[in-house]
């Protein structure tokens, strides 16, 4: 039986909470202890001119490929926020092959560019469905952008193991009752309890921000990482989560 690691984390950009410190060298090696297979980011930079002019330790190259370097050879990135000096979105880092990858546009309005970024590795001769996401702010908008995971989801069986995981900005997790009470899936923090655990802000988490959702797969773990180093890197806290694939049990 092949277990595997998921990690679903917002790293800021690469800077700490106000942007007072530039850290993405930390959370590369923060990330990398967590032992994660597959990693699924958002904020995180493509490019930022700005950026690169002001802080020294500035790394150059895409931040996706500095993240991934030798740990992770596949990976995909989504750009959803384009803007004067450079853009940013989600990522896909997976120490499996993409068999194939896809960024959807789920933006509801101009000023608010988001996106699902979609992905299939293969575990055990088990084809497995991805999706990374960072939902918007407003009730209004997430909604709308439910309904467009769940189109994604309409295309496979209820029991084909997939994982959505990311940022929700889920206050109040109306989201959450939607993706499991209505479309079937779990979340690998409240699989044993009545709601997500709490990530945001990483100082003192209060509020489930991130999560990691599945069906299809053997859960083994689900967790919050909020001590240690953590709270000094990104203003979120990861998910970490632990599967199987359900036909090697």
């Amino acid at each position: 039986m092949t277990r595997f690691r998921v990690l679903s984390y917002n790293i800021h950009k690469g800077f700490t909470v106000r942007n007072r410190d530039y850290v993405l060298a930390d959370i590369r090696d923060a990330i990398r202890e967590t032992d994660s297979h597959i990693v699924g980011l958002q904020e995180v930079l493509g490019e930022h001119r700005r950026h690169q002019a002001k802080w020294e330790n500035w790394h150059p190259e895409s931040h996706f490929e500095f993240l991934a370097d030798s740990v992770w050879p596949h990976y995909a990135y989504g750009k959803n926020a384009i803007y004067q000096h450079g853009h940013h979105g989600n990522v896909l880092l997976s120490q499996y092959p993409f068999l194939t990858t896809r960024n959807h546009d789920i933006s509801q309005w101009w000023f608010s560019r988001r996106g699902l970024l979609c992905g299939e590795v293969e575990i055990d001769s088990t084809k497995i469905h991805l999706a990374c996401v960072h939902l918007g702010f407003l009730p209004y908008e997430q909604f709308r952008q439910a309904r467009r995971i769940q189109q994604w989801l309409a295309a496979f069986d209820r029991h084909e193991p997939l994982i959505l995981l990311g940022d929700f900005n889920d206050w109040h997790q109306r989201i959450h009752r939607f993706l499991t009470r209505k479309l079937g899936l779990q979340e690998v923090t409240s699989y044993r309890q009545s709601s997500p655990q709490a990530t945001f802000p990483a100082s003192r988490p209060t509020v489930a921000m991130d999560r990691i959702y599945f069906q299809g797969l053997n859960w083994h773990s689900g967790t919050v990482c909020s001590d240690g180093y953590w709270p000094n890197l990104s203003d979120h806290c990861p998910v970490l989560a632990e599967f199987s694939v359900a036909n090697s049990i």
